[in-house]
């Protein structure tokens, strides 16, 4: 982060953006402009060949996106970054970037479900390979490393269990190997978890969620060193294409700006609600990175600055009475996203990881009694009273 932005709170409201460029405009402006204009042939000659800084064209660059660019890279430290049009663009330009036909990628046990079938993909057609590993100790990973491994991918919290990875331990361990290590942080964003501070490489977000927070934008974040985001800006993206849009740009630097804000009350909710969800008789487990009962409370305590606001939970029961349950919420809508101002709640073993053979999500911990809540900025004590009442149809 720059010197005069030494706080996360005022970094994420000016970091990259000097109004003073553009005629004193408070907010950053929209180019929403598809290509550029040159003073010259010979400018757009010297622009192509690399000999000259400017913009030519929006898919390569543009300059509301190199706002939103610039300041990722700011809050997470690092070099760079790089904006997608979905976290699933972002997501795929990383791996085709780190990967080449028959290289192998160690995943953590757990992803999300897009991501689990992104996997599946890339092993179908170019023979990459992945295998998954608890990662609880430094002895599982390293035997999980082949001569073959080309990346780490890390998901933390993971996306549904809440399971959570010691990435200082990863990082240590991958950097023996010259191995890079990707972190998922979108269910903590960087006001949570920083984990290129902890030695990681890369790391990326589903911007759509907590980085966006209202529910309008589909978008993708990746933050790297310098070298790297320059290489994949000039290959992944610019030739298969998944960019962001200027107006999507705009709206997540919007979304940005209250991010701490947002990222205390949901987390204080969610602290509110794992409370009230363990003493309910119809709750088996509830699963929440800051419970001092997780069974990775410690790895919360070092590397979380508060506990986010995802939940998940296991009811009594079976997928059925899941679904009764939901269907009985009022105030809590059903949706498969997270992080927005709303308060969205669904079953992971038949939506976001409904592409993950049984077995294997079993393996994963998604077990068909596990709900996934995420937790909005609505006073705790309405969410809670909704949570109840749907609650009522598991006691009969």
């Amino acid at each position: 982060m720059r010197e005069k932005y030494k706080n996360f709170e005022t970094a994420v409201i000016h970091e990259g953006y000097d109004s003073q460029v553009h005629l004193g405009s408070l907010s950053t402006p929209l180019f929403q402009t598809s290509t550029f204009t040159f003073e010259t042939a010979e400018q757009g000659e010297r622009r192509f060949a690399g000999m000259e800084d400017g913009y030519i064209y929006s898919r390569l660059g543009n300059p509301t996106v190199k706002v939103l660019e610039q300041r990722i890279a700011a809050l997470e430290n690092g070099g760079a970054g790089l904006a997608f049009g979905s976290g699933m663009a972002a997501v795929s330009a990383v791996l085709f970037a780190l990967t080449n036909a028959n290289d192998h990628i160690l995943c953590s046990q757990g992803l999300y479900g897009c991501t689990f079938g992104l996997l599946k993909l890339l092993k179908e057609k170019y023979q990459i390979t992945h295998d998954f590993s608890g990662m609880e100790t430094e002895e599982k990973i390293r035997s999980a490393i082949k001569p073959e491994t080309a990346c780490i991918y890390v998901e933390t919290p993971i996306n549904p269990t809440m399971k959570l990875i010691d990435l200082e331990m990863v990082a240590s361990i991958a950097k023996e190997y010259n191995i890079p290590v990707v972190v998922d942080n979108t269910f903590s964003t960087p006001y949570l978890q920083r984990p290129l501070d902890l030695g990681c490489d890369i790391v990326l977000h589903s911007a759509t969620k907590y980085i966006c927070g209202h529910g309008d934008v589909v978008a993708g974040l990746v933050v790297g060193k310098k070298d790297f985001i320059s290489r994949m800006a000039m290959t992944t993206q610019k030739d298969i294409g998944g960019i962001l849009s200027p107006f999507d740009a705009w709206l997540l630097l919007r979304g940005l700006k209250t991010l701490p804000v947002r990222m205390d009350r949901h987390s204080y909710n969610a602290q509110k609600l794992v409370g009230k969800l363990k003493k309910h008789p119809a709750i088996n487990r509830v699963f929440y990175p800051l419970d001092r009962k997780h069974k990775e409370y410690k790895i919360a305590k070092k590397q979380m600055k508060q506990g986010g606001g995802l939940i998940s939970f296991e009811i009594k029961g079976h997928k059925e009475d899941a679904q009764r349950f939901l269907n009985e919420l009022k105030l809590i809508k059903i949706a498969v996203s997270l992080g927005d101002a709303e308060s969205l709640i669904q079953h992971p073993a038949t939506m976001t990881h409904a592409v993950v053979p049984k077995e294997e999500r079993q393996q994963m911990g998604i077990t068909d009694q596990l709900i996934r809540l995420s937790v909005g900025l609505e006073a705790w004590e309405d969410i809670w009273a909704d949570l109840e009442e749907g609650l009522k149809v598991l006691e009969n």
